[in-house]
């Protein structure tokens, strides 16, 4: 093994708490951690990403990790961090949404290495098999109502006016009930989680001391959040999602070039594995030459690396440099939707478009208000058919332009766009 994990999450700004200080000796013998992902979509969003990362710094530890897809508790809904109760899934959505989850920890976890793989459990597995009475008797009965009540996920939630069901009540009951069972299964001695799971992690330690009579552990990591206090992926409403068909892969790419300079250096040592002294070169370029936005640069490459892979890294910096005048050779009709997904748009059917003389085109898209207009345009050197400047007034649209037979695009100067898509 490498350097003690809990320091190194310490140094990475990924540590929140430890519920207590023997963990740090405790680690430095391989053993089993693991965490939950609640299957309420088809994808994990970027929040995810700050877990499965702790759990990819303890596998290169050489623990072993254990991802723990939540099929039975994800019919219910954790109510932690959470100001009403969730819709309920059904179990038809939930196995949808297992199957998405599985693809998108496959990505950054080693299930199948020759030692310190990673395991992927469902709990639906074990808590499946209880009735209400038998899980009322068998583990309800080792829990108190006060301390319950006293935890900061339920009191926050009794105090709104949304209040609480006894449902979500509940909920730390199956979780606490995971831990124990992990730990007679697969002798699992830590779980770890976000900083507002440290109510239903420690419910399962106290679980497990009572059960059992052995010590477990629990870590908790800090919620990463923007300057505005807001969850990293959900601003505006707008998950970023790991998968390319919830968030296309230039969305995913520009989501981290737009992060701001104060937010930056904090999301590379959470983010990526690259040593704490490239990131420290890179907050003094933030620094001295924040125009350039190295570190931007290199945190948005990373990511869309690990996450989505080189080929599709390659794709986003292609369509990134389309914005900046380079050729959109090699680009898909997807791709240049979601560069040019905020730019004016026209539909038109195929015979308004191939073979139509360039000046007709610019007009019927929207781009100039005149044939006239459009021809001096031209003339002047200043339209743009898919970035390649447009020869003369007699020049036709051919039909090849048509990426994938579905749309090309339009420029006045250096910036105006428009996006001719067809119907």
């Amino acid at each position: 093994m490498t350097a003690n994990v809990i320091d190194r999450l310490a140094a990475r700004g990924m540590l929140d708490d430890v519920t207590s200080p023997e963990l740090r000796q405790a680690v430095e013998e391989p053993l089993a951690v693991y965490a939950g992902f609640d299957p309420s979509s088809d994808s994990l969003q970027v929040g995810n990403l700050v877990t499965i990362m702790a759990l990819a710094h303890f596998q290169r530890a050489g623990h072993r990790v254990i991802a723990l897809a939540g099929g039975a508790t994800g019919l219910i809904g954790d109510p932690s961090g959470k100001s009403a109760e969730r819709v309920l899934l059904t179990s038809e959505d939930v196995e949808r949404n297992l199957a998405g989850i599985r693809e998108n920890l496959g990505r950054f976890l080693d299930f199948d290495g020759p030692s310190a793989s990673a395991a992927l459990v469902n709990n639906a597995d074990w808590l499946g098999r209880f009735g209400f009475v038998e899980f009322l008797r068998d583990v309800g009965k080792h829990f108190r109502v006060g301390a319950m009540l006293g935890k900061e996920s339920v009191r926050a939630r009794l105090e709104s006016e949304a209040g609480m069901s006894y449902t979500e009540f509940s909920y730390q009951l199956l979780q606490a009930y995971d831990f124990l069972h992990l730990y007679d299964a697969m002798a699992c001695r830590l779980q770890i989680g976000g900083s507002d799971q440290w109510g239903n992690i420690t419910a399962g330690i106290d679980l497990i001391r009572r059960q059992r009579g052995a010590e477990v552990f629990g870590l908790t990591i800090p919620l990463v959040t923007d300057s505005a206090g807001q969850k990293v992926g959900k601003s505006a409403g707008n998950a970023i999602y790991l998968s390319a068909d919830r968030t296309p892969v230039y969305t995913f790419y520009q989501f981290f070039i737009r992060v701001p300079d104060d937010e930056v250096v904090k999301l590379l040592k959470v983010f990526t594995f690259l040593p704490l002294d490239e990131i420290d070169a890179l907050a003094a370029q933030v620094r001295e030459s924040p125009e350039e936005r190295a570190a931007q640069k290199t945190l948005a490459r990373e990511v869309t690396r690990l996450v989505h892979g080189e080929e599709a890294l390659a794709i986003a910096e292609r369509s990134t440099a389309v914005l900046f005048g380079a050729s959109m050779q090699g680009l898909h009709a997807d791709d240049l939707l979601a560069v040019f997904a905020d730019v004016p748009s026209r539909e038109l059917p195929r015979e308004q478009v191939e073979d139509v003389p360039l000046p007709d085109l610019a007009v019927a898209a929207g781009l100039c208000g005149s044939k006239g207009q459009a021809r001096r345009l031209i003339e002047g050197g200043g339209l743009y058919l898919n970035n390649r400047r447009v020869g003369g007034v007699d020049e036709r649209v051919p039909g090849a332009a048509i990426v994938d037979g579905k749309l090309l695009v339009l420029r006045s100067g250096k910036k105006t766009f428009h996006l001719v898509q067809i119907v």
